[in-house]
């Protein structure tokens, strides 16, 4: 039997009867892209467990706004950015965006080792960026959002998330090129 669709799932949360399992299901399938978003944003683990699950906790609630026609997944991840923008903006805090690091197995302890620095460099490049620069990175790259759904999301200017872009990829370059 085929798995039934994020759609079909949606609906019978909707409808009642089974909705904590048809829930479930969803966040089954979603847990760990939306914990990714929450820890790259938070960049502490029990931080982003916890906005993690108010993102499913808001997503359960809102359910009946949830536009069909579009995918759950952009949505929920969505939902989850912007939770733990506003867990930011309430704490004030700075906090670095963390890139994920899948080692090939193929690889020769020397590469992986490579990979493993190189990343921490760009983990560390990314988390002394100012926070609003971090934010358009973290939506681009790793949300692979267009300009004009940053601009939406963040509640800013089209252009303002081009220059933060290119400001942001400015400096990146420039720390991460820099001499030690």
């Amino acid at each position: 039997m085929n798995a039934p669709s994020d759609r079909d799932l949606i609906q019978r949360a909707r409808r009642g009867g089974d909705a904590g399992q048809a829930f479930g299901e969803l966040v089954t399938r979603y847990q760990t892209s939306v914990f990714n978003v929450c820890y790259r944003i938070l960049h502490e683990r029990a931080e982003a467990e916890d906005m993690a699950q108010e993102a499913f906790v808001r997503a359960h609630e809102r359910l009946n706004t949830f536009d069909e026609e579009r995918p759950f997944g952009p949505w929920i991840r969505r939902v989850a950015a912007n939770i733990c923008l506003n867990h930011l903006s309430a704490q004030k805090l700075t906090t670095g965006l963390d890139e994920e690091r899948d080692a090939d197995a193929g690889q020769g302890p020397e590469m992986v080792q490579e990979a493993r620095e190189r990343s921490e460099q760009i983990r560390e490049a990314l988390a002394s960026l100012p926070l609003h620069y971090r934010l358009v990175v973290e939506l681009r790259h790793y949300q692979e959002m267009s300009y004009d759904e940053i601009a939406a999301e963040l509640k800013i200017p089209l252009s303002d998330v081009k220059s933060h872009l290119f400001r942001a990829r400015k400096l990146l370059a420039e720390k991460l090129h820099a001499p030690d």
